[in-house]
């Protein structure tokens, strides 16, 4: 938020000026800090013609992951030189790439001069920085280790996006392919086969079950199409919209568990991060219980969520982790009986690093797999719909010409 503020200098000078500021206490402080007596100040109510368009989600620059991974590669870099946070907030702020970015790590500077902790400034920014990247960092400020933890960080950032990327590009092709079918047909449907219907009505035709079939589905596109496709589009957006709460994700993650490609798929998935969050944590001094806690938080599926849930109330009741997973059905033996062994050895997060990349492997191996599957599904599928089509007009063509001869 921008700040218009009068104030009285060290020396007696009256200044006018503004203040951009996560809040006005924090701009009040940030003045303070600053040697300047305030007199008046208050948010600025005039917009620009930018700032009203930046306002809307659509025109709003954002921050992208890998934004945020340079950044933490960079951050750690200027604190194992020995720079201060608010310097190197200041430094990076006038140097990022990103304009968003920018606007964002001047505010964090902001608050670091307000006196204002690391870990609380960027957790007023939950929509940039995780849960996991917060406690992470308020880990670092503890163990006076900042420097390794954002490399960390950085790390491990890195590894959640190029997971993001691979499942991402995995769903991309079969969903363009399955989407311009759809259009073709509705296409056919719609223009296409109602001009045959003409031509097999004006010529009396005896006309075969599939080539019926297609004309009933032909005839509800043309009569009930201005209808239907609005009342599609509301009960698509309300599906949406039910997908986002909390039952509705829960529903569709309970679907996801129940397709056996798909399950293979989160299950690995989760496993990745599982192993890979509690080994960064870990190393880093963060309690198992606090980051079994926060690896449930971050975690993209609820079943898995509650499943992290359980597993730290009974780990925090007593119960061994190794023990605790050992009573998931969903957790396979081998990753229970290396957090054992880790457990007995003290080298927890040493079994975890390895764990880690090994269900990168697998992961790596399924969405392979499943591309491969994909494909010759989605040739089969595609190929039956266009021969069913072409059935449908070259039957009752063939039976017309046979007859005309």
């Amino acid at each position: 938020m921008l700040f218009h503020y009068t104030a009285i200098q060290g020396d007696g000078t009256k200044v006018e000026a503004e203040v951009d500021s996560y809040s006005l206490d924090t701009a009040i402080d940030l003045l303070q800090k600053r040697g300047l007596s305030i007199v008046d100040i208050k948010e600025k109510a005039d917009v620009t013609k930018l700032q009203i368009l930046t306002g809307f989600s659509f025109f709003k620059p954002k921050v992208q992951p890998k934004d945020i991974v340079i950044f933490s590669r960079q951050i750690a870099t200027l604190f194992q030189a020995g720079v201060s946070a608010l310097k190197a907030f200041r430094l990076l702020a006038s140097e990022n790439e990103s304009k968003a970015l920018q606007i964002e790590l001047t505010h964090v500077a902001d608050d670091i001069e307000a006196g204002v902790s690391l870990s609380d400034a960027l957790g007023r920014r939950p929509e940039l920085f995780s849960t996991f990247y917060i406690n992470m960092v308020k880990a670092g400020e503890e163990s006076g280790k900042l420097n390794e933890t954002f490399l960390f960080l950085a790390d491990y950032l890195d590894r959640d996006y190029e997971l993001h990327q691979k499942v991402k590009k995995a769903l991309t092709y079969p969903a363009f392919v399955i989407g311009t079918f759809i259009v073709i047909m509705v296409g056919m449907f719609s223009f296409v086969i109602p001009k045959m219907a003409a031509l097999f009505a004006d010529n009396d035709a005896t006309l075969p079950l599939v080539t019926r079939i297609v004309l009933s589905i032909s005839d509800i596109f043309v009569k009930y199409g201005p209808i239907t496709f609005p009342v599609i589009i509301v009960a698509g957006w309300f599906f949406y919209r039910w997908t986002q709460t909390e039952d509705g994700i829960r529903k569709v993650d309970e679907f996801k568990m129940k397709v056996p490609l798909l399950k293979t798929l989160y299950q690995r998935i989760f496993l990745t991060r599982l192993a890979d969050n509690m080994n960064t944590m870990l190393t880093s001094g963060v309690p198992i219980v606090k980051s079994i806690d926060i690896t449930a938080a971050v975690v993209d599926n609820l079943v898995f969520r509650d499943l992290l849930l359980r597993v730290s109330k009974k780990v925090q009741g007593g119960t061994a982790f190794s023990k605790a997973l050992y009573e998931e059905p969903l957790v396979p033996n081998i990753l229970i009986q290396m957090v054992h062994i880790g457990e007995e050895t003290g080298e927890i997060g040493y079994i975890l690093k390895n764990l880690a990349t090994f269900y990168k492997r697998e992961l790596d191996t399924s969405i392979d797999s499943m591309i491969g599957l994909i494909e010759p599904a989605m040739i089969v599928g595609l190929g039956v719909g266009v021969g069913v089509l072409v059935s449908s007009v070259l039957l009752p063509m063939y039976t017309l010409s046979s007859s005309i001869n």
